[in-house]
């Protein structure tokens, strides 16, 4: 995308460059497009353009606590997941099992992207099986078939369905190829010396894979364990990565954008991820996330655990959604908590997406009503 104006201007009272030193009294706030790669000015406010102390419309922040949303061990393979957010290039879904599957899955309509955020298991696949554990990211592309078995524990899990194919970023020949994930690091499943034994056909000997495509289910029965292959060969398989494998980009001296953090690519959204990190240590530099405009992306942020330094309110197990065309930064006080500590101890998960997302029917009954405006509570702005 080229640039609106042909120079970079500096008019009025500025910081001494963009994120460092930012004028007592002044936020920083970024207004760009194509995220935080495209045309780009900085605007310098006395106030926060989120100091509003009401939002009525479709634009409004929303913050959920998913830890009120319970879906049930379910027979349909859809009902064993709740629905967030979703367009035409993913769907961002809950599933709280307990229990294992009573089928195999095959979702025909793309990849899927499940980040753990408690709870242990294996995904039995097609390849063999891999163990999982909190903090894990499990990728299934499209058509693997796959069972989860959890360990009796709930297994709370966040599903992003990718309509594109997900690959790792490209980082570029100044970082190379083992900048962030080293490729050894991801773990491929082990083909099976014989069928699982766990899943045993039921009293029939029936073995069911439901397969998912253009969001309707059609069943496969067979008289025997579908899981049948020994080995297999190629590039295209089940993987998993642990958040404690992440080795982020950071820089002392700049407050890089959330870009840098990305771990998977998706075609028209990415997935970044936040974890433990040092702090900025010059004194002139910002420390904490930027305000900045979604001109361009829908912004969702999934809080797995951790000190949420740029958020105030938000515990572990919730989600945040800031739609493009929407201002949003840090609340009131983060700059001084971040301050006192050296490190941005925290897991999150990010997702920026092209295409406008839409709420599912009945997640709201999880929303904290007083989110919206938190930023002008916290600037006393509001009662409460």
């Amino acid at each position: 995308m080229p640039p609106y104006h042909p120079a970079m201007e500096r008019k009025g009272r500025v910081a001494k460059a963009t994120h460092v030193g930012i004028p007592d009294g002044l936020t920083e706030e970024e207004h760009g497009r194509a995220a935080f790669a495209g045309p780009v000015s900085h605007l310098y406010r006395t106030v926060p353009a989120t100091a509003w102390v009401d939002v009525d419309g479709p634009l409004r922040p929303l913050a959920l606590d998913l830890n009120r949303l319970a879906p049930p061990d379910a027979e349909d393979a859809e009902a064993g997941r709740t629905l967030l957010l979703h367009n035409a290039d993913l769907r961002v879904s809950l599933s709280r099992r307990r229990a294992p599957t009573p089928y195999a899955v095959r979702n025909a309509d793309g990849d899927e992207v499940v980040f753990v955020h408690h709870g242990a298991g294996v995904l039995q696949t097609d390849f063999g099986p891999l163990d999982y554990s909190a903090g894990d990211y499990l990728v299934i592309p499209r058509g693997v078939v796959h069972r989860w078995v959890p360990d009796g524990a709930e297994s709370f899990l966040l599903v992003v369905e990718s309509t594109a194919a997900v690959t790792l970023p490209d980082f570029g020949p100044l970082l190379g190829r083992h900048a962030v994930v080293d490729p050894s690091v991801v773990a491929t499943p082990e083909p099976w010396s014989e069928p699982p034994a766990d899943w045993d056909g039921g009293a029939e000997g029936r073995w069911r894979v439901r397969a998912q495509r253009l969001g309707e289910w059609t069943t496969f029965t067979y008289p025997h364990n579908p899981f049948t292959a020994v080995g297999w060969a190629g590039d295209l398989a089940p993987w998993r990565l642990h958040t404690s494998d992440i080795r982020p980009i950071g820089s002392h001296r700049f407050h890089l954008p959330p870009s840098v953090h990305t771990t998977f690519r998706c075609g028209r959204f990415d997935i970044a991820t936040f974890v433990p990190r040092p702090f900025e240590t010059d004194p002139e530099s910002l420390r904490v996330p930027f305000f900045h405009a979604n001109v361009d992306n829908d912004e969702v942020i999934f809080y797995s655990r951790g000190d949420f330094f740029s958020r105030k309110g938000i515990g572990e197990g919730w989600l945040t959604l800031h739609p493009q065309g929407a201002p949003h930064g840090p609340q009131p006080g983060a700059a001084e908590r971040a301050a006192t500590k050296t490190m941005a101890d925290e897991i999150a998960v990010m997702i920026e997406c092209v295409a406008p997302l839409t709420v599912a029917d009945g997640v709201k009954t999880a929303e904290d009503p007083d989110y919206v405006t938190s930023w002008a509570r916290g600037m006393g702005l509001v009662d409460g």
